[in-house]
């Protein structure tokens, strides 16, 4: 009997064995994440990293989502779930909203008829949530007002009715997000979008597709960020910031065919909007885009349109490629919204290990301070009709500028090989730039000035203007 009870005690020790090597060597459960997360310099980090973000961007179907319960509210300005000062946790839920909000600025700005609401500092957990809304002022998931917290994972958001985003965030509350699909087809109803108060949005991984017109992808009074996702707009800008507001874009894919106008404030198209509409929706002040890695396309109008505020771009290693030949890569310039004379972009651009391919546009009432750094490249002419508003270049740490046209600047700092002409004349504050020479000039100063009036918005997450500057 004890030579039985030894030799099973050693296959015993065997199997133990084997199991911890077969754990330690990286099938996919939390002790060998967290052993690779440990050592990020390592080759085998990197790849659970790259594959985290391959995961990260499947794009969820509602099909994939296994529904258990299933809550349908359709009374005008009511929801199907709430937490009030409270939290909840739900999971593996259908939620189904119908009906409409008798009033848009309670909907738009307070919560009121969206499909999941959490306020006075309540909290939610999502989780395998399929939401669906067809009202008019039919939001999915709404997180109002400071210390409110929506927490949602792998789900799948559907909204069809115009006004109604599919994540909002206003007052200060907060959104956080990770792996989600969101599919919106209304007019005016962002996939991430925020409105009067803002807050902080964080959103990972996932699919976001707008439809409709004056629908971007993210209409932002906020600070949002979004990492490892693919976005889609297909009638709208892929991002608008209105205000005192950011947008910050990490390895995002984000495919922007701005269309369809929302207003006739503005002729032109682009896929990334930042402007004040002064309507008293954004505060005023300097707001901010960042893109870090990642793809943007555009398929209409120009890459960036800056009006009616300052702002700085912030781009480092970002593949943007504008498939309009006749569309800009910058245009500062005045616009329907705020005060004639003074509604102008103030941009300070930038770039970092970055190609820049297309031309700049800056007007009579716009600035630009042109950062250009760590080897990044410039193709393309500024002002090529001449001189309008001020512009400062600046050209450091190896980045180079090649001209596709005459250009004309206000200012220039750069090294003496810098600069290839191309066959291109530029102007320095009226002086012709000799070739192979440096340069040290002074940047512009960039102050947000807004102005009064304008009512609001036309192009982004809320709807377009009555003639008394009221929203619909």
């Amino acid at each position: 009997m004890k030579q039985k009870r030894y030799k099973t005690n050693l296959i015993l020790i065997a199997l133990l064995a084997a199991a911890v090597v077969f754990s330690v060597s990286g099938c996919g459960n939390e002790q060998s994440s967290a052993s690779q997360a440990a050592t990020p310099d390592s080759a085998q980090a990197t790849t659970v990293q790259a594959t985290t973000a391959a995961a990260r961007s499947k794009k969820l179907a509602e099909g994939d989502i296994t529904v258990k319960d299933t809550i349908v509210n359709g009374d005008d300005g009511g929801h199907a779930i709430t937490a009030d000062g409270e939290s909840a946790d739900y999971s593996n839920t259908l939620v189904s909203k119908t009906g409409d909000s008798n009033s848009g600025d309670e909907a738009d700005f307070y919560g009121d008829n969206s499909a999941i609401f959490a306020t006075n500092g309540g909290t939610l957990n999502l989780s395998d949530m399929v939401v669906k809304t067809d009202g008019t002022h039919a939001n999915a998931v709404f997180s109002y007002g400071e210390g409110t917290t929506v927490n949602i994972s792998d789900s799948y958001i559907n909204t069809t009715g115009n006004c109604s985003g599919g994540l909002m965030t206003t007052g200060g509350g907060t959104m956080n997000a990770e792996n989600l699909t969101i599919e919106t087809s209304g007019n005016s109803s962002a996939a991430i979008r925020s409105d009067r108060g803002g807050g902080t949005v964080n959103v990972t991984g996932g699919s976001y597709t707008t439809g409709g017109k004056g629908s971007p992808v993210i209409y932002s009074t906020a600070d949002i960020t979004v990492s490892d996702a693919e976005m889609v707009s297909t009638a709208s800008q892929g991002v608008v910031v209105e205000g005192k507001n950011s947008v910050t874009l990490n390895n995002v894919d984000l495919t922007a065919d701005n269309n369809t106008k929302n207003s006739d404030k503005s002729e032109w198209y682009q896929a990334v909007m930042i402007y004040q509409s002064m309507s008293g929706d954004a505060a005023e002040g300097q707001s901010s885009f960042t893109m870090n890695g990642g793809n943007l396309t555009n398929a209409n109008g120009d890459v960036f349109f800056v009006n009616n505020t300052a702002t700085t771009i912030s781009l480092t290693n970002a593949n943007i490629t504008n498939n309009d030949e006749n569309g800009l890569f910058l245009r500062a310039a005045a616009a329907g919204w705020g005060n004639e004379g003074s509604n102008g972009g103030q941009v300070t651009l930038n770039a970092k290990q970055q190609t820049i391919n297309g031309d700049m546009l800056v007007d009579e009432v716009s600035h630009l301070n042109l950062y250009l750094s760590d080897k990044s490249v410039f193709n393309g002419a500024i002002n090529s009709s001449a001189q309008a508003g001020e512009v400062y270049v600046d050209l450091s740490g190896g980045a180079k500028w090649t001209l596709s046209g005459d250009s004309y600047i206000t200012s220039l700092s750069c090294d003496a090989d810098s600069i290839d002409l191309n066959g291109h004349k530029l102007y320095v504050n009226g002086k012709e730039y000799t070739s192979g020479t440096s340069s040290q000039g002074e940047a512009i100063e960039v102050v947000s000035t807004g102005g009064n009036g304008g009512g609001a918005p036309g192009d982004g997450g809320t709807p377009p203007e009555k003639p008394d500057g009221k929203k619909d």
